[in-house]
C-alpha cells in the first residue's frame, strides 16, 4: 500500500496568526571562537559520549577539538521539549515535527544561516528545505536524524510480526492465548492521536481522514474514542525509553509503539524482541537540531552544527538509534558503522511512506478553521489517560 508524506504550507504569515508570535530572525553572520560550553536538550540516546556503550562516543572529540563542554537534557517528549525552550538556559533543541514549528512560531528558536555550515550540501535533499523547519524559504535548524514509529513485540508471543495495530488498540486475545489486556503500551504525548487516526484512515476509510494530522470534528472524535477503547488495555503509557524497556523486561509488556532505539537495545540483550511496520503504515519523526534564540554559545553551537552533520556521527548514531541518517553518505562511506543495507533496513527507503510528526493547526488544507488545532489534542488526550 502506498502512503504520501504529510506535508504543510504554512508561512510565517499564519504561523503568526495562529500562535500571536512571529518568528525569531538570524543572528549569526560569522562563526567564531567556542564560547567553551553547549547545552543540548535531546531525545535519549541522540547525543552519546559513550557512557551508556563505550562504542557510541561523538561528543568527546568535538569537546577537545573545539574546547565546547557539551551538557545534556533528556526530554521525553515533544511538548517537554517545547516547555524546556520557552524556559530558556539552552542553546539547541533536537525538535520532531510536532515541536519545531510551534517553536518557530513562538520565536524560541533563531533562523538558520546554512551558509556557516560547511557540510549543509551533504545532507538528504529530501529533508533540506523540509517543512517542519523551513518557512517561506527560511531555515530554523539543520536536520539531523529520522525514522518511523515502530510496532516493538515479544517474539515469543507473537512467533510471526503482527500484520496489524490491531494489537495494541483492540481488545483480543493474542497467540498466546491470552488476553492483551494490560500486556500493552501507549505513548504519553498528545500526537499518539496521530496514530489512532492513521489507523481509523485504514479500518474506517468512510470517516475520510486523509492526514492523521489533519482532523475534522467528527474524525477528531473518532480517533478519541478509538483512544479510550484503547485505555482499557494500556498497563503504562510510556514516555522514558528506559522504563518502557524495563517494562519489556521485568513487566510482561509483550506489545507497544516503539522507537528503533529500544529495539536495538532489548536485541542487544539477546531478549526475544522484534520490530515491524504494519499495513495501516506508521508515523514517523524527523528530527532537527535548532538554536534557542537566546543562546549564550552560539558559537559552540555552529560548530555542533557541522560536527553532527559528519559521515562518521551519522552513521553510528544511525546504528545506534536505528534510525536513518540526514546524510545519506554516512550509509556508504565506511567512516562509520552504517552499511548501505543497515540504512535500508532502517527505513531509507520508506520516507514517502512514512507520515511524519507535524503540529496540528486549525488553518490546515480542509480549510480555514476545519481542523482541530494542538491545544485540543493536549487537554483531550490528558482525559484519555485519565480515564475520562
Amino acid at each position: 500500500m502506498t502512503f504520501t508524506k504529510f506535508t504543510t504550507g504554512l508561512c510565517t504569515a499564519s504561523l503568526a496568526l495562529a500562535t500571536g508570535l512571529s518568528p525569531a530572525l538570524a543572528q549569526m553572520t560569522e562563526v567564531g571562537e567556542g564560547e567553551g560550553a553547549l547545552s543540548i536538550v535531546a531525545w535519549a540516546g541522540y547525543v552519546e559520549r559513550g557512557e551508556t556503550d563505550p562504542a557510541y562516543d561523538w561528543v568527546t572529540k568535538f569537546e577537545e577539538s573545539t574546547g565546547c563542554k557539551v551538557t545534556v537534557k533528556t526530554a521525553n517528549t515533544s511538548d517537554e521539549m517545547v516547555a524546556l525552550m520557552n524556559e530558556g538556559g539552552f542553546d539547541l533543541v533536537t525538535a520532531s515535527g510536532d515541536a519545531s514549528l510551534r517553536l518557530i512560531a513562538g520565536g524560541r528558536v533563531q533562523e538558520i544561516n546554512k551558509d556557516l555550515i560547511p557540510s549543509w550540501s551533504t545532507i538528504d535533499p529530501r529533508l533540506q528545505d523540509a517543512p517542519w523547519h523551513t518557512v517561506d524559504g527560511k531555515h530554523y535548524g539543520v536536520p539531523y536524524m529520522w525514522g518511523p514509529n515502530v510496532l516493538m513485540y515479544n517474539t515469543e508471543v507473537f512467533k510471526e510480526p503482527p500484520t496489524s495495530w490491531n494489537v495494541v488498540f483492540e481488545k483480543m486475545d493474542l497467540p498466546d492465548g491470552k488476553s492483551n489486556e494490560g500486556r500493552v503500551q501507549a505513548y504519553d504525548g498528545p500526537i499518539h492521536i496521530a496514530d489512532a487516526a492513521q489507523y481509523l484512515m485504514f479500518h474506517k476509510p468512510e470517516l475520510g481522514i486523509k492526514s492523521p494530522y489533519e482532523l475534522n470534528e467528527d474524525q477528531y472524535k473518532a480517533a478519541l474514542d478509538l483512544l479510550r477503547g484503547q485505555r482499557q488495555l494500556v498497563s503504562r503509557y510510556w514516555h522514558d525509553a528506559f522504563i518502557q524497556i524495563d517494562d519489556f523486561k521485568n513487566e510482561g509488556v509483550v506489545a507497544s509503539g516503539s522507537w528503533p532505539f529500544q529495539v536495538n537495545l532489548l536485541q542487544g540483550e539477546k531478549l526475544p524482541i522484534a520490530s515491524t511496520i504494519p499495513q495501516e503504515g506508521a508515523t514517523g519523526w524527523a528530527d532537527t537540531t535548532m538554536l534557542h534564540v537566546d543562546s549564550e554559545h552560539p558559537n559552540c553551537a555552529y560548530k555542533w552544527f557541522d560536527h553532527q552533520l559528519s559521515s562518521n556521527l551519522q552513521s553510528d548514531l544511525s546504528v545506534w538509534f536505528g534510525a536513518v541518517p540526514s546524510v545519506p553518505a554516512a550509509c556508504t562511506d565506511g567512516r562509520g558503522m552504517q552499511t548501505a543495507e543497515g540504512c535500508h533496513a532502517n527505513g531509507y527507503d520508506d520516507f514517502d511512506k512514512i507520515r511524519f510528526w507535524t503540529t496540528p493547526v486549525s488553518d490546515c488544507s480542509l480549510g480555514e478553521g476545519a481542523c482541530v488545532p494542538y491545544y485540543r489534542w493536549v487537554s483531550d488526550y490528558i482525559g484519555v489517560i485519565g480515564g475520562r
